[in-house]
């Protein structure tokens, strides 16, 4: 039975990546050695690495003075470094869930933290609106998009300081304007490649001005200054990484890819909103993510919930249970992720509700 993978992240990859990086694990580049195997320092990998930061930069527009970095440590690593190199005083952050809030956790090892705004009131099922950023704040920081809770925000905000981002999982879903942002980062497990790889595109004059000592590794000039390559890299999912920007630059590039994934949210939502038995967590349009779709059965039938999720099962859809902070479903829709597979959801939801 085919599977229809709805998993979080780590998640679902294309085909082209899988294959490709399971060529690369028998014979890579031709070379006699495994991609498991191979020096990171070869001729073969750093042409990897080039081309790999060479297609961020193309596909998502980078305009010079940045550089593009692939570092370990997932981007929760990168909650520490951001302040460890911009935090000086005080930071902005917004809370929408608990990436963000362990940002926060984190940012108040190095100075004080400003919450401009949070949605924590009501468990995360929303986007703060009409908050300030105070002007004297070192940067503003926000999660574009909240796994957990379903809620994004998808248009680049306008503030009066530096701008940090953590793009995890959604990146590459959008286009977005790199030149309003100093710190864009993303762990690779959603839209990009395996777990084990960050993706973190700076800019260079944010960098180099913080008074306090920084260790070597959580620098980002250390690794700006060798092309992430001062210690090694994680080969496998930088490799995994470039078969999947090579492969989003066939489909169309990052345009194409927002029509296809709003074409996929905007078909489970309808589902999800016309049900008599389903309802989603996010009540409105605006704020709901096109990545992560969650949604809950209708109190009076809050019982079937197990009885759907083995229902679903039958049916091939793994990876939809909701996180335990909010229950129910959650679907996600990253850009790897066909509409074939979110049609089977919508038919597994209408045939349940037909027989309940």
């Amino acid at each position: 039975m085919k599977k229809h993978n709805f998993y979080a992240g780590p998640s679902i990859m294309s085909q082209y990546t899988i294959r490709n990086t399971a060529d690369a694990v028998l014979d890579f580049a031709n070379t006699g050695l495994s991609i498991l195997e191979v020096s990171h320092r070869s001729k073969e990998f750093q042409a990897v690495m080039d081309e790999a930061q060479a297609l961020v930069k193309e596909l998502l527009e980078v305009p010079e003075g940045y550089h593009v970095l692939f570092l370990g440590g997932g981007a929760s690593l990168q909650f520490a470094m951001v302040p460890f190199n911009l935090l000086r005083t005080k930071a902005a952050y917004l809370d929408t869930g608990v990436w963000a809030h362990k940002a926060i956790k984190e940012a108040k090892l190095f100075g004080e933290v400003d919450v401009v705004a949070s949605s924590e009131d009501r468990n995360y099922n929303y986007i703060p609106r009409d908050f300030v950023v105070p002007g004297d704040a070192d940067y503003f920081h926000y999660t574009t998009n909240n796994t957990i809770y379903g809620t994004e925000i998808r248009k680049d905000p306008d503030v009066p300081v530096r701008l940090v981002a953590d793009m995890s999982s959604d990146i590459f879903s959008r286009p977005v304007d790199v030149s309003k942002y100093d710190i864009i980062y993303a762990g690779a497990q959603k839209n990009l490649a395996p777990a084990g790889a960050t993706l973190i595109i700076v800019r260079e004059d944010c960098l180099g001005k913080m008074e306090r000592p920084i260790p070597t590794m959580l620098n980002y000039k250390t690794h700006t200054a060798k092309g992430s390559m001062f210690n090694t890299p994680p080969v496998l999912p930088i490799f995994s990484a470039l078969q999947t920007l090579k492969y989003y630059k066939e489909m169309g590039g990052i345009r194409e890819l927002e029509r296809r994934d709003l074409a996929k949210a905007a078909k489970l939502y309808e589902a999800i909103d016309s049900s008599r038995i389903f309802e989603a967590t996010v009540p409105s349009h605006d704020d709901r993510s096109i990545m992560n779709v969650c949604f809950v059965m209708k109190p009076e039938y809050a019982a079937l919930e197990k009885d759907f999720m083995e229902f679903a099962a039958s049916k091939g859809i793994v990876g939809i249970k909701g996180h335990r902070s909010v229950g129910g479903f959650r679907a996600s829709l990253y850009n790897a992720l066909p509409m074939e597979s979110v049609d089977v959801l919508v038919q597994a939801m209408k045939e349940f509700q037909d027989k309940h």
